[in-house]
């Protein structure tokens, strides 16, 4: 049984031997004139294509080794979004036109604090 650290190595000898069987199948089908060898040939290459499929699909399986990230490195990398959320929130803040204290409340604005108001029950605080 072939185990898990093993299987790069598995798959590389294997793709070789695919790509042997691939330019046997190959030749046979440039130099046959007989219809039956040049289907045969052609079952054994659909044969082959499968078992490639097959081993991608093994290859796949095995998962990427991973370790845990440095410390300084995730420390990094949590700095940079800080300093990529505060860089965006200044431009956000940048963008907004200064508020006038002494502007004009809005008709709008005026109208959703007296409705406020009325839901309250009035200017004496009844809720």
């Amino acid at each position: 049984m072939t185990q898990a650290q093993d299987i790069p190595t598995w798959c590389a000898a294997f793709q070789l031997k695919l790509m042997a069987a691939l330019d046997a199948a190959w030749k046979t089908i440039e130099a046959a004139t007989d219809p039956a060898v040049i289907r045969q040939a052609r079952d054994k290459v659909k044969a082959v294509g499968e078992l490639v499929a097959m081993a991608r699909k093994v290859a796949l399986i095995v998962p990427t080794p991973r370790g845990k990230p440095p410390l300084a490195e995730t420390a990094a990398a949590g700095l940079h979004a800080a300093q990529g959320v505060a860089n965006v929130s200044a431009m956000i803040m940048a963008s907004r036109p200064a508020a006038d204290p002494a502007a004009p409340v809005s008709a709008q604005a005026e109208h959703t604090r007296r409705a406020l108001d009325k839901l309250k029950g009035g200017r004496r605080g009844r809720l």
